[in-house]
Parts: structure tokens; sequence; C-alpha cells
């Protein structure tokens, strides 16, 4: 029973993510009250991805330190540079320019394992890139913000670091040493129960933070418009600069296909969190929207990916 319901959750997520955000921004209200509960509610998320983790998956470092540094770099440089070029060329508001920096300067998703193993991608490596991606956020993500916001708002890069110390790097520790301890054996019993109790807290987040986005969500107007349309293209564009740098650099389809989504996939629940805590309220409208679009793209990229794996078997067979 707990496993069908975890599936549905999972074969849904694209119409319940919507959906948390909408129930946010009509219990405003309930949501306010209720954010306190937030930095509980994404290390459950945390804890609960990390059981699948093994200390082994960083050895992968040592066979494919290339490829993981590049993946951080595309992670971490590339797509926030873009993100700040772009949103400086269509909007003259600096919130917003914040708000779509954090969206793309968060870790990689940790869903971005699933697709990979869907596609039949390089499952060790994926694991390795988001471990060593989470672990860095606490270093990474304050410094990008330092650069990005300037002297015009003040922000506690301090407690940014303290508050994905506990939400992230934490709950992955104690996960991965659990595995550990266990040899594998706690995912199957806690971590299948945790499961679709995480996708849950994944709604609650989404839920409560939208709550502080709502003033602008239920005012509809061109420029709410126009950054829905530009997070919808800068989502778009992660993953297709994934995949063409990656048919560039690589020709085994598998790392390809882990590199599309580790570049495309985002753990925007942090960057939520980071936002409606630390800056005003509008900096949280691109990085909440921008959960609208990632497992339906990852969806959509998955058939381009499959047909890419399909052309390789054929001339792999000629």
């Amino acid at each position: 029973m707990l496993l069908n319901f975890n599936f549905f959750i999972q074969k849904w997520m694209a119409v319940l993510t919507p959906l948390s955000l909408v129930l946010g921004v009509l219990f405003e209200d309930v949501g306010g009250h209720l954010l306190f509960l937030v930095p509980w509610l994404f290390a459950i998320m945390t804890f609960s991805s990390s059981l699948s983790m093994k200390l082994n998956d960083i050895k992968v470092f040592n066979t494919y330190h290339k490829t993981i540094l590049v993946s951080i770099a595309f992670l971490h440089i590339l797509m926030p540079i873009w993100a700040y070029w772009l949103s400086k060329i269509v909007f003259d508001d600096h919130l917003l320019t914040i708000g779509f920096v954090i969206s793309v300067a968060v870790p990689t998703g940790v869903t971005s394992v699933i697709w990979v193993n869907m596609c039949k991608g390089h499952l060790p490596l994926s694991l390795s890139i988001v471990l060593i991606d989470t672990l860095l956020s606490p270093i990474i993500m304050p410094y990008l913000l330092h650069l990005i916001v300037g002297e015009s708002i003040s922000i506690n890069t301090s407690a940014i670091v303290i508050d994905l110390l506990w939400m992230i790097v934490l709950p992955s520790i104690l996960g991965i040493v659990l595995n550990e301890v266990s040899r594998g054996a706690i995912q199957s019993t806690l971590g299948k129960h945790l499961a679709p109790l995480s996708k849950l807290c994944l709604f609650a987040v989404i839920m409560i933070n939208s709550s502080a986005v709502a003033p602008y969500l239920k005012d509809v107007n061109w420029e709410l418009i126009v950054v829905i349309i530009f997070v919808l293209i800068l989502s778009i564009s992660g993953y297709t600069f994934a995949m063409l740098l990656g048919r560039f650099i690589w020709k085994d389809t598998s790392i390809l296909t882990t590199f599309v989504f580790i570049g495309g996939m985002r753990n925007i629940a942090v960057g939520v969190v980071v936002a409606t805590t630390y800056f005003p309220a509008k900096v949280a409208m691109p990085v909440v929207f921008g959960m609208l679009f990632q497992q339906v793209l990852a969806s959509l990229f998955s058939k381009l990916i499959q047909k890419i794996q399909f052309k390789n078997d054929v001339l792999l067979e000629k």
C-alpha cells in the first residue's frame, strides 16, 4: 500500500507541485503561521534522499573527476552567469535578478537521480555529483549570493551557511552514516517508509513558502506573466545547454544522460527557503515558479535522450 501511494505521488508530481503552490496562495494566512516548520520539513526530505547514498559514491571522483568538475562549473558558474545576464536585459529589477540567480545557483536536485536511473544513465556518477554538490552548497551558494546582491541589500551570510548546514549537510551525513552502518539495508526498511513522507514534505514546503509571494501572484499583471515565461525559458535552457555541451564533450550516452538531468534539475526548495527567509518577498517569485516546470521538462527531455540512445545503439550494431 505504501509503495503504491509513493508511486502515485511520483507519477503525479507535475500536477501536485503547482497544486501545492495554488493552495499556498489561497491559504496564505495559514502558510504564514507555519514557516517555522520549513527547515524541519526540508531536513526530513534531505535525510530520506541521503539514505541511498554511500561513501563509495565519492570514490567515483577518482575516475570521473573531470566530469564532476564540469558539472559543478555548469551548475554554479555557467548557469548563474546566464541567468544574471539574461534577467538584467529583460527586467530592470535587481530583486528579480537575485531571484533568478538563486533559482539556478542552488544545488542540483536529488530527484535527478530518479530520472538518471529511469533513462539508463550513470547512476554512481549521478549520486556522486549530487552528494558532492550538496556538501559544497554552504560554501558555494552564500558566495554567489554575496557577489550578486552587492551593496544594495544586506544579507546575513553566516545565517544562510548555518541553515544550509542544518537543512542539507547534516541530514545528508546522517543518512550516509546510517546507510553504511546498515550496509544498505536501511534503504529498504526506513527509506521505504520515508519516501512518500519526503514527497509530502516537499508539497508542504512549496505550499508554506508560496504564501510569502501570494500578494504578487494574486495581482496578475504583465510583469508576473513575463516572469513565468522567463522562468520557463531559463528552465528549458538548463536542460538544452546540458544536452548540447554533453554531446560535444562525451560520446558515452550514459554520461550524457547523467549530465542532462544533473544540469537541468535543481533543489528549488532550498532556493525558496533562502529567498523567503533572507530577502524581500519579490525575490522568491522566480524561485517558486521554477518548481512548476522541472518535472514536466525532465519527462520531455527523457524522450529526447531515449531517441539519442536508440540512434547510438543502431550505429553500434552497424
